[in-house]
């Protein structure tokens, strides 16, 4: 199918969370003891969805393919993704148990914490992802992978590997628990996987390497077409087997680094929709990055299109080819 005829430019499958975001308090209180933070608010989350949201800021059409609860958790979930225009039409409700949520605590000059209820998001398995599916889209990007077991490697690699006959490209994103099955897992997908986009910290779980580098290098040797392996506030590499970049950051005042990643891979995406250079990619995705952790939320503060192109028109990403 001509591209220009798909439904959806990309569909993104897999988490979808309401995340409970507390402001930036100085210090966890002792066990008995209150602190006070200026605000929890409640908000969209989890991979697919933060990806989703993201990537229909920037203009794409996008669809989520996910599992919510049958509770006010699930009903805001699935209106605030319909509010930034995300199609819901392959987003199930579990009648068994509660939507997935994550309660994200923020303390000054440190990295987040999170205490999460697996929920309804324990029972998608991806079955969803039928051939009359994936042949609506131009990408399929599985965010998530690796948490829930019921999302198996066999479901996913039978999924990307229908999607890529019907010309679609194939995207993974990782959340790791217990990085043993996530390599045994990720060994099924990534000869199906286009785009691998695993974090620094995440690579090393899984293989035991600090070095990102190496980490992108045998991912790629495992299957992945191409990889890229974020860093934060240090940037990012990237590896397809021919040529390694390694590109900066930009530099951003930090106040909640929730879905930093997520936005990365929209911004990714969305260059990879208009067939950009590897390198051109990876300055949106720093952009979207770099904008979503201004405030707090996942999804709160990212780039729309136009903010979009005029920032990485003024500001040159830093990069190297290693």
């Amino acid at each position: 199918m001509d591209a220009s005829a798909r439904k959806f430019d990309i569909l993104c499958a897999g988490l979808v969370v309401a995340d409970f975001v507390g402001a930036p308090i100085p210090a966890i209180p002792d066990s008995g003891r209150l602190t006070k933070t200026s605000r929890i608010e409640m908000a969209i989350g989890g991979c697919a969805a933060n990806t989703a949201i993201d990537l229909s800021k920037l203009d794409a059409r996008v669809g989520i393919v996910g599992l919510v609860g049958a509770d006010a958790m699930g009903q805001f979930s699935r209106a605030a993704l319909e509010r930034e225009h995300v199609s819901c039409d392959y987003l199930g409700v579990s009648e068994t148990t509660q939507t997935s949520a994550t309660l994200i605590v923020n303390v000054l000059g440190e990295d987040r914490r999170f205490i999460h209820a697996v929920g309804a998001n324990a029972e998608f398995t991806g079955e969803t992802l039928t051939a009359d599916v994936l042949q609506q889209c131009r990408i399929l990007c599985v965010g998530g992978f690796a948490l829930n077991p019921k999302l198996s490697g066999e479901n996913v690699r039978q999924a990307f590997q229908a999607a890529r006959k019907l010309g679609v490209t194939t995207a993974l994103d990782v959340v790791i628990g217990d990085p043993a099955p996530a390599w045994d897992m990720l060994q099924e997908v990534l000869p199906e996987t286009d785009l691998f986009l695993p974090n620094q910290d995440e690579g090393r779980l899984i293989l035991g390497l600090d070095d990102p580098s190496e980490q992108a290098r045998r991912f790629h040797a495992a299957g992945a077409k191409s990889v890229i392996i974020t860093r934060g506030g240090e940037g990012s590499i990237f590896y397809n087997g021919h040529e390694m970049y390694e590109a900066a950051a930009f530099p951003v005042e930090q106040v909640d680094g929730t879905g930093g990643g997520d936005a990365f891979v929209a911004g990714y995406l969305y260059g990879l929709l208009k067939q950009a250079a590897p390198v051109e990619c990876l300055a949106y995705g720093a952009a979207m990055g770099a904008s979503c952790v201004r405030a707090a939320g996942a999804t709160t503060s990212v780039f729309r299109r136009d903010e979009l192109e005029e920032y990485v028109q003024a500001h040159a990403l830093k990069y190297r080819r290693v």
